[in-house]
């Protein structure tokens, strides 16, 4: 959806009845989306697309890609503010069943929306499939052995490179947009059938853990590997002073990576789109999804390396993050740099740093939390990439509207 992002506010078209249109934008007084409807004198004899602002050197959208952003993580960011204290009531095969469902039906109301905010509405789905998912699988981590943390994390930084990957090979051999939405269908029967066929479930593991702890007593274990899975069924247990002590031992690893997703994805959706280079080849679109996937590519290749390499100083990572995000704004402001391939290499960089921080913070937190507060632990800790995310798009829409006002 990210990488559809710019596709999303670009092509939508008129509602069918042709004597309307539909002007979207962003006010200084009130920085939120409106949408003002236009009658025309004439009707058109065909959709006519939202126009957007092409004398600009920045080649603006009439409303920035963090519009997309907002819409795709603040559902997220509710679910996992939330989930600590009410999720674990709701089993897991029900919350992977609305996963795949709204998953799907995003793709469906976006491919065929012909308004954004009916395109908003379906990346706010995807969202919700999003948020749910990651706080449910990293939660269910705590069941299996220590090095699923690493197996997960390269996992989701393969998605990213098949999601931004697909959508820009896809578009570049002729399919447009909406096709290329509805060929993505698959993936929620994907994630249906993977949990529900090939994953052992919680309850199953837990029947063996007698078996487990007489193994694991005649074993040694390697260091920071859980002696046994956890009981399905202590998360609910837990009382709050316990989610509370759990929470604040996690604030040394929930706020730098916070601040290391939201340079990240202010980087992303705020200034992507405004690193439009006129000296290439590539058109304005192809430039945001070459961006996404290069961005894509670094995530997940930090995001597989926990198997060569730990970090541990998070807080490290987040300081180079903001210096890259330093960087660019001054490149988006000033236009120095010659060629777009050099962004190329900062944006590989930039998701090799974002990766790396992920995997090395779910890391640290699993092998540092106690058997019984990891499953707590491991669903908490992921609010920090969300509120970085939400906090990022917030400040973009404002940044977007005044550099393309400005300029």
């Amino acid at each position: 959806m990210l990488s559809a992002a710019h596709d999303i506010l670009r092509n939508q078209s008129a509602p069918e009845n042709n004597s309307h249109r539909w002007k979207l934008g962003l006010t200084k007084a009130n920085p939120q989306l409106h949408i003002q409807l236009l009658v025309d004198p004439e009707p058109s004899p065909e959709p006519t697309p939202i126009s957007h602002n092409s004398t600009s050197r920045y080649d603006c959208n009439p409303v920035s890609t963090a519009a997309v952003l907002l819409a795709d993580i603040l559902p997220t960011f509710i679910i996992k503010m939330l989930a600590p204290f009410g999720l674990h009531l709701l089993p897991y095969s029900p919350r992977i069943i609305l996963c795949g469902a709204c998953a799907a039906s995003s793709f469906l109301l976006v491919a065929f929306s012909q308004k954004v905010m009916t395109s908003l509405s379906g990346v706010v789905l995807t969202s919700i499939s999003c948020g749910l998912g990651e706080i449910t699988f990293l939660a269910l981590t705590a069941f299996y052995p220590s090095e699923v943390v690493s197996w997960w994390s390269s996992g989701t930084g393969g998605a990213g490179v098949l999601g931004a990957l697909s959508y820009l090979g896809l578009t570049l051999v002729g399919l447009s947009p909406e096709n290329t939405l509805i060929s993505m269908l698959g993936i929620p029967v994907l994630l249906l059938a993977t949990y529900f066929l090939l994953l052992k479930s919680p309850d199953s593991l837990a029947s063996q853990r007698d078996g487990v702890l007489e193994t694991s007593a005649q074993q040694p274990l390697a260091a920071g590997e859980s002696s046994k899975p956890p009981d399905p069924n202590f998360n609910q247990s837990l009382s709050f002073s316990d989610r509370w002590n759990v929470f604040k031992g996690l604030l040394k690893y929930i706020v730098p990576l916070t601040l290391v997703y939201f340079a990240e994805y202010f980087i992303n959706q705020g200034l992507f789109e405004l690193l439009f280079f006129r000296n290439t080849s590539l058109n304005h679109a192809q430039q945001y999804r070459w961006y996404q996937m290069l961005y894509q590519v670094g995530v997940f290749v930090s995001r597989s390396s926990l198997r060569c390499c730990h970090f541990r100083y998070i807080w490290l990572l987040a300081v180079l993050q903001f210096l890259n995000l330093g960087f660019l704004m001054a490149e988006v402001w000033f236009n120095f740099l010659p060629s777009i391939y050099l962004v190329f290499l900062i944006i590989l960089y930039e998701g090799f740093l974002g990766g790396a921080a992920y995997v090395n913070t779910f890391h640290r937190v699993a092998v540092e939390t106690q058997d019984e507060h990891r499953e707590f632990a491991m669903a908490t800790a992921c609010i920090a990439d969300t509120l970085g995310i939400s906090l990022s798009g917030a400040l973009a829409l404002p940044l977007h509207d005044f550099l393309c006002q400005s300029h």
